[in-house]
């Protein structure tokens, strides 16, 4: 089954299921996309949380629960601090949610009362104080998100959409869960460009990284914002550039403003940026060579359940959740492993290459290093002389997502539209997997952009 090339860019090659999909859209409204955050400790963040008390205790850390509307996270955190006077870094988030979407979380801020919050006032976003932590949110406390998607503009009869979920769902239940890539919002679907800035970050080439994050432009982006782009290409007049460039992109026009007034210090440019951001260009890369580690082990028909001699193998916790532990697997404990997978305590995982983590052996590291190759890349580029702290020393990621109690709802016929049909699908995934990467499965859409991906 065809896959769109903007999956192939971000190297995503292939789908895991075979039967069609139902097509249809993602996102027509923010409201259509509710993500709502579950911490390991069993806090769940709901979008329709009414006010709450404030806590009276006081601590270090300042829980929260942010509720936004199509905010990009780091975005929403920028935001909150500039309004109220502090550094960005005084905020913790436990992940990155999606933009177009109604979200709920969890943050964390430092060294603040309850009663500066109430100077707040952004649109489309609430802060509500919860409680007092001696712990910093972080990706740790995170157990994973809880999804109510709604999508429209489905064309089949109401049988045939059952029978296409019921035989995809059988199809992925037989791989052994999802394959866990990274979806699309990870590099961009408009403009999917952060692996390739990552790219040139890694081999510093930051003049290169620099002009791809600014100038490169895409037929899917605002005709405005690909003219900005286009010019700037053109000329490299970085002063021109700020002048014309749209007052909404705030991370473009940071660095811009220092360009202008030092041309040629690249560097500079990107440390105006959040450290955050800087380190989801270089995650980005790494996500991206795991989609194609992943991809050409499924294109070899390599069972994603089944331990192969050479591979990795991650403990799971109680909560399913992946710990630091892992081994490899050797022929002599080949069986031991594949037992303990089936008993859910351990997992496959294949490598995020980084400067301490190398590829796997056997079949797989024959798959990684080919593909190493191909990029001309050593993991040991990943610590970055010329901005050590987007330096990354990699990690194992499952290969292998669980889906958690999904459920599908029929919907009411759209009443703009009687010919077409909606349904809403409700499932949790852990920290690190993608609704998107489900969604694919079911809808296998032809074009990600009009399908809202």
């Amino acid at each position: 089954m065809k896959v769109p090339t903007l999956e192939k860019e971000v190297g995503i090659e292939l789908y895991a299921s075979k039967s069609p999909g139902i097509g249809g859209r993602i996102r027509q409204l923010p409201e259509d996309f509710v993500v709502e955050e579950v911490l390991v400790d069993g806090s769940k963040a709901r979008v329709g949380t009414a006010e709450t008390k404030p806590p009276t205790r006081l601590g270090r850390y300042l829980v929260c629960l942010l509720v936004k509307r199509g905010w990009d996270t780091l975005l929403a955190t920028r935001e909150i601090a500039e309004q109220l006077g502090i550094e960005q870094d005084r905020i913790q988030i436990a992940g990155i949610k999606d933009a177009k979407a109604l979200t709920a979380q969890h943050i964390t801020i430092s060294r603040i009362t309850p009663e500066e919050l109430t100077q707040l006032k952004i649109e489309n976003l609430a802060l509500y104080p919860l409680s007092y932590s001696d712990r910093k949110m972080s990706s740790a406390r995170l157990l994973g998100n809880q999804f109510h998607i709604l999508v429209r503009a489905v064309s089949q009869t109401p049988t045939t959409i059952r029978s296409r979920i019921k035989n995809v769902q059988a199809e992925l239940a037989d791989v052994g869960g999802l394959p866990n890539f990274f979806g699309h919002q990870r590099f961009g679907t408009i403009r999917p460009i952060t692996h390739l800035v990552g790219k040139h970050l890694v081999k510093g080439a930051l003049e290169t990284a620099t002009f791809i994050f600014l100038a490169k432009p895409s037929l899917h982006e605002h005709p405005e914002a690909r003219e900005a782009r286009q010019q700037l290409q053109d000329t490299g007049d970085f002063k021109e550039a700020l002048r014309g460039f749209p007052r909404f992109f705030k991370y473009e026009r940071t660095m811009l403003g220092h360009l202008a007034r030092h041309p040629k210090d690249f560097s500079g440019a990107f440390r105006r940026l959040p450290l955050k951001l800087r380190r989801l260009f270089v995650h980005a890369y790494q996500s991206f060579l795991f989609n194609r580690f992943l991809s050409q082990r499924i294109r070899r028909d390599m069972p994603l359940s089944t331990a192969h001699v050479g591979d990795y193998a991650a403990e799971l916790d109680s909560q399913g959740l992946p710990t630091v532990s892992s081994t490899q697997v050797t022929g002599q404990s080949r069986n031991s492993v594949q037992r303990a997978i089936h008993e859910s305590k351990m997992c496959i995982a294949v490598p995020l290459i980084g400067f301490e983590q190398n590829p796997s052996n056997g079949v797989q590291g024959e798959i990684e290093r080919e593909i190493l190759e191909e990029e001309h890349l050593s993991p040991k580029e990943f610590k970055v002389p010329s901005m050590p702290q987007i330096s990354a020393s990699g990690g194992l990621r499952p290969i292998l997502a669980p889906i958690v109690n999904l459920s599908i709802q029929e919907t009411p016929q759209e009443s703009a539209n009687e010919s077409k049909q909606s349904l809403m699908l409700n499932f949790m995934l852990h920290r690190g997997s993608y609704a998107t990467v489900l969604l694919r499965e079911f809808m296998k859409p032809r074009d990600l952009t009009e399908a809202g991906f």
